[in-house]
């Protein structure tokens, strides 16, 4: 951008250089205008949510920490890894009366499957009906139909926190690899953490009923994925949830007879 004079002294472009003539003045930043720029405030804070979820993931950062320097005497550098761990299982155990709720309600719900069918046989034409009295016998019996979304939701922000400690991971190492380190500097640790979510996986889906569809069968390999993608240290503590979820599938979802409520 150029700025042209409005006025300048007549003078024949046969006197002198025709380019000098035409070339424009000195361009003056003032004549510019643009804004200034305005300055961040320091103490400009966020959402009342995004404050809460960031002292919880500190409050969590904290106490990996304090176990880590409990377990520094007896683990050494391994302390910090042994205390995701620990936090991870202590945390699981804390919301696995959800897990035993969503259990009970699956073996209820198959004791009314003979009645549900019954019912999709007398309102095969009609949805909204089938969906009313499904309901409503649900309820009749005690059953929440939103209770399998339980442990699901109370683990949902467990993740996103751990995902968050794991980006900002302790000081610490499992067999001289950092927690902060990703699959290729970490590959012989990443491998075994890979197999061992492997064979979860594939524990996991073949437990799966055989009419379950082929997606769902194949949603617990995706764990391996995020193994890969993660850190270190979130790698860890996913391995950690899914072996935990693991047990208490082997204990909690044990072959009951339909008349076991």
């Amino acid at each position: 951008m150029v700025s042209w004079p409005l006025a300048r002294p007549e003078r024949s472009p046969h006197h002198g250089d025709l380019r000098a003539w035409l070339r424009p003045e000195p361009l003056d930043p003032a004549q510019l205008l643009l804004p200034p720029l305005r300055p961040i405030s320091p103490d400009r804070k966020g959402s009342p949510m995004s404050t809460v979820f960031g002292a919880v993931v500190g409050a969590a950062h904290s106490i990996i920490e304090a176990l880590a320097a409990a377990l520094a005497p007896l683990a050494g550098s391994l302390a910090a890894a042994l205390a995701i761990i620990v936090f991870t299982l202590l945390v699981r155990l804390l919301i696995s009366p959800l897990t035993y709720l969503q259990v009970r309600g699956e073996r209820r719900r198959a004791t009314l499957n003979p009645q549900i069918e019954k019912l999709r046989k007398k309102h095969a034409g009609d949805p909204m009906a089938l969906a009313t009295e499904t309901l409503a016998l649900q309820r009749a019996n005690g059953l929440n139909p939103f209770a399998a979304f339980l442990p699901a939701l109370a683990q949902a922000p467990f993740f996103m926190i751990m995902y968050r400690v794991a980006m900002n991971a302790p000081a610490g190492a499992v067999l001289g690899i950092p927690l902060t380190a990703h699959l290729m500097a970490g590959l012989p640790v990443f491998a075994l953490l890979m197999v061992l979510a492997a064979l979860i996986a594939r524990w996991s889906s073949r437990r799966m009923p055989a009419e379950a569809p082929r997606l769902l069968k194949a949603m617990p390999y995706f764990t391996v994925a995020v193994v890969a993608w993660m850190p270190l240290a979130g790698a860890l503590y996913l391995v950690t949830s899914s072996s935990w979820t693991a047990l208490e599938h082997a204990v909690l979802r044990k072959p009951v007879s339909t008349g076991n409520r």
